[in-house]
């Protein structure tokens, strides 16, 4: 199973809850997300993984979602909004865009009264230790801008490694470890599916297609990895899915919908990945 990746890219409450409902969805229809040979998590999709990797059920964290449960209250404000715009857009270069992300993320003050070390705590509860399988986890370096796939190893600890996965700029402050400050590996490339490189089957689940700023896609790179010959099925939100979503992906009282809207399409995917993808018999 070494030869198969399984992405899950950020997306906010809104957009981890509809990324729930695409793998129940896929269990329900008999496929098993969480059997691939290495699981690549970004921003909410690096706290899910981690528990997938774990070996939380698929239709357990669906289940929470519905019932209003692994609640983040963010509360992003109208100035943080801008800000953050303003930092991202005013430059095509990716590489300056990003380093502006970043130093706006290291002048900026949130959440003074909220540690994300402890929202992320209570999302993984006990999983402290990496897991014994393969797990990756992005962050973004916040004075270069250069992207950093942690794993066991690589000296920091788990919740270190998601929090700083999670590290929104201007919502929450930068993450230091290992001497350095790390921002949302989801602000270059929201999915972040170049990681998966060297893999023969990719299955990515993507919330939002595109990081803000000029940055590629989630489409572009599952192209590249196409073109290098890795069979790679991305499933994005479908127009339904995006109305149910709405455009606050932070709303946490649109979490329900999106994740209904995930699991039909999880559904619908399922049927494509039949042949090509590990069954839970694969594991037993």
């Amino acid at each position: 199973m070494n030869d198969t990746a399984l992405v899950l890219g950020g997306g906010g409450p809104v957009g981890g809850a509809w990324m729930i409902g695409v793998l129940a969805g896929l269990a329900e229809a008999g496929i098993d997300p969480a059997a691939a040979g290495t699981v690549i998590g970004t921003s909410a999709g690096a706290i899910y993984g981690t528990r997938l990797a774990f070996g939380e059920d698929p239709h357990e964290l669906y289940r929470r979602q519905l019932a209003d449960l692994d609640r983040i209250d963010m509360g992003v404000s109208l100035a943080q909004t801008a800000r953050f715009l303003w930092a991202a857009l005013p430059t095509r270069n990716p590489a300056r865009s990003i380093r502006r992300l970043g130093h706006a993320a290291l002048t900026a003050n949130p959440h003074p009264d909220h540690d994300l070390k402890d929202v992320v705590r209570a999302m993984l509860g006990d999983l402290t230790a990496w897991p014994d399988r393969p797990l990756r986890i992005t962050a973004i370096e916040a004075t270069t801008g250069r992207v950093e796939a942690f794993r066991a190893g690589s000296g920091l600890d788990l919740v270190d490694a998601v929090a700083a996965s999670c590290a929104v700029p201007l919502v929450w402050r930068p993450v230091t470890a290992l001497g350095r400050q790390w921002i949302d590996g989801g602000t270059r490339s929201t999915g972040n599916l170049q990681l998966a490189v060297g893999h023969r089957q990719v299955l990515a689940i993507t919330p939002i297609p595109s990081a803000v700023g000029p940055h590629p896609s989630a489409q572009h790179q599952a192209a590249e990895l196409r073109a290098a010959g890795v069979h790679t099925t991305l499933v994005l939100p479908d127009d339904e899915a995006r109305r149910a979503m709405g455009r606050d992906l932070t709303a946490n009282a649109r979490r329900p919908a999106a994740a209904r809207a995930g699991h039909r399409q999880g559904t619908a995917v399922a049927a494509t990945l039949t042949h090509i993808w590990p069954t839970p018999a694969d594991r037993d």
